[in-house]
Formats: structure tokens, C-alpha cells, sequence
């Protein structure tokens, strides 16, 4: 099956999901997946969308260009590569990564490149930064699917240490744990 996956940004208001939805419709688009946020005062979405037969990633691209960039939304549009499931090729275990202190540059960029000298696959990172010293205010929620040929231990170990250098507090859990201990 034909997929494609398309990226839109702009400016957060209501209204743009809809728009976005309404034009995939009117082009005989399934949306399979949506990933959607707002980062301060912008939007962000992810959709990945089955096309129908004989259209062309570059085809739906110009449609939704034609159509959002005058309500200011910018789209990035690419085919979807059909590659292997690297997670369900390499027997994963689904675990979530928490971390919180005081805000600096560097903390994505320090926590992710240990997460990815172990092979780990971050599948989902939330990462919110007011600033200032307060940890309740600066956290990082990386969900992960870590291998099982690898090392769990050797990889908490790292990641704390390189926590214990950033001041950061951290959790590692498997997901099943997070999430029970998380239910409302």
C-alpha cells in the first residue's frame, strides 16, 4: 500500500486538525496514524496517511500546500518507507526514561546520546523547560524500546551517571510499571 507521511507546522489555533483532516478526506486519504502537539504557541503534527491508488506523495504535497499555506500552515510531505520493524526484528522490551532538575542546554542531546550508544530506540520523548533551578519544572519523559540482547543494567547505570553529571533525577521503568503506577 501507498503511504506517506506528512509533517504540519504553524501557528497553534482551533481549527486545524479539521482543516488538515478535510483535505486528506477530499483527496480519498486514510489517515492511519496522527501524532499532534502544541509546543508553546506552536502547532505540530505528524499524520501517516494511505493514499489511493495512482497518487504520489509529491501529488497529495501539492494539494495540501495549495490548501494550508493560506491559513499559514507550513507541510512537509515524503514518502513512507515500508522497512522493517527494527523493535519487533530485535525482541524489544518497552521501558520509560524520566529525568527532572535544573534546566541547561545540553540535556536532550546528553540523555538521548546514551540511550543511543545502547542501541535503544527512543519511540517517544516529551520534554518540557521552564527554566530556572525548581526540577518540577524542567522534565524530559523518553519512551523507549531497549533491545533485550541489551545490557538493562549496564544501560541504568550509564544513563544515572550521566544524570548524577547533569543534577537531574531519574526513573527507568519498564512501561507496564509506569504505567501502573501512573493510572488514575
Amino acid at each position: 500500500m501507498n503511504k506517506a507521511i506528512l509533517s504540519i507546522l504553524g501557528r497553534d489555533r482551533p481549527g486545524i486538525v479539521a482543516a488538515v483532516a478535510r483535505v486528506l478526506f477530499d483527496q480519498n486519504c486514510n489517515i492511519e496514524n496522527v501524532s499532534q502537539t502544541m509546543l508553546q504557541t506552536e502547532f505540530a503534527g505528524i499524520f501517516i496517511v494511505s493514499l489511493p491508488g495512482g497518487m504520489t506523495a509529491e501529488d497529495l504535497h501539492r494539494e495540501l500546500d495549495a490548501r494550508l499555506a493560506p491559513i499559514g500552515l507550513t507541510v512537509l510531505t515524503k514518502p513512507c518507507d515500508h522497512g522493517l520493524d527494527t523493535c519487533a526484528a530485535a525482541a524489544c522490551e518497552p521501558f520509560v526514561i524520566t529525568t527532572r532538575g535544573p534546566d541547561r542546554m545540553g540535556l536532550v542531546a546528553h540523555i538521548s546520546g546514551v540511550i543511543a550508544r545502547h542501541g535503544v530506540n527512543i519511540t517517544n520523548l516529551q520534554a518540557m523547560f521552564k527554566g530556572g533551578d525548581a526540577p518540577g519544572d524542567n522534565i524530559m519523559i523518553y519512551e523507549v524500546d531497549v533491545p533485550r540482547a541489551v545490557d538493562l543494567q549496564t544501560l541504568a547505570q550509564d544513563l544515572r551517571d550521566k544524570a548524577a553529571d547533569l543534577q537531574l533525577d531519574i526513573s527507568i521503568q519498564h512501561r507496564h510499571i509506569f504505567e501502573v503506577l501512573h493510572r488514575i
